[in-house]
């Protein structure tokens, strides 16, 4: 079996081989500048890793597998519009670096060319990894709007948030491990366990996100810390905080976040000491280690080699920052 070394190097290699020959130069540039801003490469390495659970070569899968990241990369630059963010792993933005137009325009044309990459998936297979493609395409666009709809609303639940994230983020995961591990020959009950992990994996995932924006290290994060504080985001954190607050903590919170003048350094402290106070990122960390423990649990019925397995768990522990 692939390592996960060799598995990133297959992905960044592929990457590196799209043709951006085409022209007009200037939609195609910002598809060339986002993709070549680098990140984990989860997610193709993901999909790669389950099929090499049960191939011993992943070549069929590796177009998917580069598709799957085009359209996650898709996804990050019309999310940046929509949240006006500035830095994306510690670069402009397509949108700061070009304008709004460019970065609408070149992020239809990734959609596009990551349909082009799955559809060469081999053909007994094609029709079921475009119909899981699809409709995890139009789960995130359906996560997006309820994340959207949550920055007008003071009543959302947490429920509602784990439902959201599961859509945004969790889904696309899912649908990698799913896809890949069907490329590679898996039955149709271990591609939905596998599945099932990716749901839990991608909540984690998103946890460990929410928090890293506030407790986490500038330079490692890739974007700005604190930017969900700035921004009121619903999140987890701040759910937790909202269910736990004293009326005095409440009217703090709602003096700060209301306070369009407050500067955004002081408006980040209040909120960090309140969740520092009220054990937030305890209780954020207890919640991630609940659905990596349900993460691992759905692989345990899994008929393969225990080495296999320990490789694939291996990727895991490293997406979510796990000491094996």
């Amino acid at each position: 079996m692939y390592t996960l070394e060799q598995i990133l190097q297959i992905v960044e290699f592929h990457i590196e081989q799209i043709n951006y020959n085409r022209q007009p130069q200037n939609l195609y540039s910002p598809v060339h500048y986002i993709l070549s801003l680098g990140g984990k490469r989860i997610r193709p390495a993901l999909m790669l890793m389950a099929c090499n659970l049960y191939s011993d070569g992943v070549e069929e899968a590796i177009k998917p597998a580069i598709g799957m990241e085009i359209f996650h990369n898709f996804t990050l630059l019309h999310d940046d519009l929509m949240d006006k963010a500035d830095k994306r792993r510690n670069q402009l933005t397509v949108h700061k670096k070009w304008n709004a137009n460019r970065a609408i325009l070149s992020g239809d044309a990734m959609l596009i060319l990551a349909y082009q990459f799955i559809g060469n998936t081999k053909t007994p297979l094609l029709k079921s990894i475009l119909d899981i493609f699809t409709k995890t395409a139009m789960e995130i666009c359906e996560g997006q709007q309820y994340d959207m709809d949550f920055e007008q609303r003071q009543d959302v639940t947490e429920d509602e948030y784990i439902e959201m994230i599961r859509l945004k983020t969790a889904v696309l995961i899912a649908c990698c491990l799913q896809s890949g591990a069907l490329i590679g020959g898996a039955s149709n009950k271990d591609a939905m366990k596998l599945f099932q992990t990716g749901i839990y994996t991608g909540l984690a995932f998103q946890l460990q996100d929410d928090l890293l924006d506030t407790f986490g290290d500038p330079h490692s994060f890739g974007k700005e810390i604190g930017g969900d504080i700035i921004c009121n985001k619903k999140t987890f954190l701040h759910l937790q905080m909202m269910q736990r607050a004293s009326d005095a903590q409440k009217a703090i919170i709602h003096d700060v976040q209301s306070d369009i003048n407050c500067p955004p350094e002081e408006k980040i402290a209040v909120i960090k000491s309140i969740y520092e106070t009220l054990g937030v990122r305890e209780i954020t960390n207890d919640r991630i280690l609940n659905y990596y423990n349900r993460a691992m649990q759905e692989l345990i019925g899994l008929n393969l080699p225990v080495e296999r397995l320990r490789m694939f768990n291996g990727t895991i522990d490293m997406l979510l920052g796990r000491k094996s």
